[in-house]
């Protein structure tokens, strides 16, 4: 099974969404994109397979966002993807990618549109909120 993380392991978003591929039985590749940060081409290709623009794409929370001026909306895309490889933080996360897509899974479960198996048992949040019931499936 190809199913590939960009991963955080600081992020709870990106933990819950690592947790719940396992949960399908998949162990998946995990890329801890901020000491190996994709190439340009690799992270423009995920923003526009998961149907992102590269604005929708940036993290502004705990970043360089502001100091940078990011927020400038005559920023082109070239001029975003610069700032997102220069600092790995400002790429949003957790990016997965299956065989049945791509998708920025904020909020994590967000992942089982793309699973191309389904959950093996119950499955909550490290918040306790739960996402998955004992028969795999997914709650509203």
């Amino acid at each position: 099974m190809n199913v590939t993380i960009y991963h955080n392991p600081a992020c709870g978003t990106s933990r819950n969404t690592l947790a719940l591929i396992r949960n399908a039985g998949i162990e998946p590749t995990v890329i801890a994109y901020l000491e190996n940060p994709p190439d340009r081409a690799t992270l423009a290709g995920l923003i526009a397979r998961a149907g992102l623009t590269v604005r929708a794409a940036l993290r502004d929370k705990g970043t360089p966002y502001a100091a940078l001026g990011l927020d400038d909306p005559a920023l082109n895309d070239g001029q975003l993807l610069d700032a997102m490889l220069a600092h790995p933080v400002l790429i949003n996360r957790p990016f997965v990618v299956t065989p049945d897509g791509v998708r920025l899974c904020r909020p994590s479960e967000m992942v089982l549109d793309i699973l191309p198996l389904p959950q093996r048992g119950a499955f909550s949040k490290e918040d306790g909120q739960a996402v998955v019931d004992a028969a795999g499936k997914r709650l509203p």
